[in-house]
């Protein structure tokens, strides 16, 4: 039998939760990081993109992009609020040990 070499291309689609029918603390902090890499990539494409075209007086037409800064605020915390992790880690604070 002769193998084919074949090409191969992948394509990862960072943004947007899993939903499984469980969800366990590991799925949430893949799910995270998989946000935190998306917000990353919408902050230097669109917005970094748009203000230097628009500082350089660019003629060109706004792309308009899904903002998952709120997801990440849920997570994180911020604007004030504290954020899944904080409250995780206040409720598990001093639930077993560390030696």
């Amino acid at each position: 039998v002769t193998k084919l070499n074949t090409g191969f291309i992948g394509v990862l689609d960072i943004y947007g939760f899993e939903q499984f029918d469980t969800n366990g603390f590991e799925q949430l902090l893949i799910n995270y990081a998989n946000e935190k890499l998306q917000r990353h990539f919408n902050r230097h494409l669109f917005e970094v993109e748009q203000e230097l075209y628009t500082s350089e007086g660019v003629d060109w037409s706004y792309i308009t992009f899904n903002d998952n800064r709120p997801c990440l605020e849920l997570i994180e915390g911020g604007s004030g609020s504290v954020g899944l992790l904080n409250t995780l880690d206040d409720a598990w604070g001093g639930m077993g040990s560390a030696s």
